[in-house]
C-alpha cells in the first residue's frame, strides 16, 4: 500500500453492506435480558421461558427435551390440536412483543448507526429490538434514513398490508397508510417440514427484497445466525441471491458468532458464501468491518483492497451514551450529505 493513512470521508461506494441477524445477535446485545430483565428465548428453552408447559401437558403434547420448532411442527399435523396451536402462537407473539431495549445504547443501536440508507439488514428474529433501535435513533437523526430492513421470519413490531409493500412499524391504528385497510401482523411460526415462504404474502415480498440485496452485496456480515437444519429453505433462498461464490472475487464475508464456536463448522456452513480466503470469523461485533468502519465499511474495504490505500479505521465509540452518540454520528452523516451535494452539482454541470 502507498501514501499516508487517512480516514474515508467520501462515501463513494454504492454497493451494499448486507447484514443477516440471528438469535445470537440479540443475546450478544442483551446478555442479561431486556429492559426489565426478561430473558431472550432460544428454540431449546422457549417452552420453559414462555411458560407453555402446562397448556401442552393439558393437551397431552409431547414436548420435553425437544426443540420448540419440532414440537410446533408436530402439533400442526394433528387437527385435535388446532385450538391449542392458536394459544401457543398467541403466547409466543405476546412474549416477544413485550420485550424492550434498555435505555442505554446497545449493539442494536450501534448496528443501525453503522450502516447507511443504501445498506440492508435482514433478521430472522421475532423480537422488536431492531425496530426499537431504528425508531429511537432516527427520530433524532432526521437528516438521513435508516438502512433497509427485511424481517425474514416476521416480527412482533410490524404490520403489513396484502396490497402494499413494505411492512410498516406497528402504529396505534394498525391500518395501512396507503389504503386505510386494517393491517395484519406478520406470521412468526412455520412448520419445520414446510417452511413455504411463498405461501405468505409478507414473507414472499420480504424474500424477494432479500434476494435483490444479496445480488448487490459488497460485504456480507452474518451475526449470530447458525443456519439450523430447520432453515433449509431459507439457506436455499440466500444461496440463490448470492449466486456462485466463484464469481464473488471482489466481495468479503464476515461471520460473527459466540466465543468458543467451532471454526471449522462455521466455515463449512457458510462455504457457499465465501470466495477463497475472502472472509473473517469473529466472536465480537466490535471487531467487525461494520463496527470498525462506521458508515464507511464498503468504502474502506474498496480503498484498501482495490486502490491499495492506507485507510484508518473509523470505529463506532461503544462507550458513548445518548445523546453524545447521536452527535458523533451526525458528523459522519453531514459528510455524506456534503458528498451527495457535490456529486449532484457535478451532474448538473455535465448536463
Amino acid at each position: 500500500m502507498t501514501g499516508s493513512s487517512t480516514k474515508v470521508s467520501e462515501p463513494h461506494i454504492e454497493r451494499l453492506h448486507v447484514v443477516i441477524l440471528g438469535a445470537g445477535a440479540s443475546l450478544a446485545a442483551l446478555p442479561n435480558g431486556d429492559n426489565r430483565g426478561r430473558k431472550l428465548p432460544l428454540m431449546n428453552d422457549l417452552i420453559e421461558l414462555v411458560e407453555l408447559g402446562s397448556v401442552l401437558d393439558d393437551h397431552n403434547v409431547d414436548y420435553r427435551g425437544k426443540n420448540f420448532e419440532v414440537v410446533y411442527s408436530a402439533m400442526g399435523q394433528e387437527e385435535r390440536l388446532d385450538d391449542v396451536t392458536k394459544l401457543v402462537e398467541d403466547a409466543v407473539y405476546n412474549y416477544f412483543h413485550d420485550l424492550e431495549l434498555p435505555d442505554y445504547p446497545t449493539i442494536y443501536d450501534h448496528l443501525v448507526l453503522s450502516l447507511r440508507p443504501k445498506d440492508f439488514i435482514a433478521t430472522f428474529n421475532w423480537d422488536p429490538f431492531l425496530v426499537q433501535a431504528i425508531e429511537r435513533n432516527y427520530s433524532v437523526l432526521t437528516q438521513t434514513s435508516p438502512p433497509n430492513v427485511a424481517f425474514l421470519h416476521g416480527c412482533t413490531q410490524i404490520v403489513y398490508c396484502d396490497r402494499h409493500s413494505p411492512a410498516v412499524i406497528q402504529s396505534e391504528t394498525k391500518r395501512c397508510g396507503k389504503c386505510g385497510e386494517p393491517a395484519k401482523r406478520t406470521r412468526l411460526l412455520y412448520p419445520v417440514s414446510q417452511k413455504d415462504y411463498n405461501s405468505d404474502p409478507h414473507a414472499k415480498m420480504t424474500w424477494a427484497d432479500m434476494e435483490l440485496a444479496m445480488q448487490n452485496a459488497n460485504i456480507l456480515t452474518v451475526f449470530g445466525y447458525g443456519a439450523p437444519n430447520t432453515d433449509v429453505e431459507a439457506m436455499s433462498l440466500l444461496k440463490r441471491g448470492w449466486g456462485d461464490s466463484k464469481s464473488r472475487s471482489f466481495e468479503q464475508t464476515e461471520i460473527i458468532d459466540r466465543p468458543g464456536r467451532d471454526r471449522e463448522e462455521l466455515e463449512s456452513t457458510w462455504a457457499p458464501f465465501i470466495h477463497t480466503h475472502h472472509y473473517h470469523i469473529l466472536d465480537d461485533f466490535y471487531h467487525s468491518l461494520l463496527a470498525r468502519n462506521t458508515r464507511r465499511s464498503c468504502d474502506t474495504f474498496w480503498d484498501r483492497m482495490r486502490m491499495c490505500k492506507l485507510v484508518k479505521d473509523l470505529p463506532i465509540p461503544p462507550d458513548l451514551d445518548f445523546p453524545d452518540l447521536w452527535d458523533w454520528s451526525a458528523v459522519l452523516i453531514e459528510e455524506e450529505l456534503e458528498y451527495d451535494a457535490k456529486r449532484a452539482d457535478k451532474k448538473d454541470s455535465a448536463c
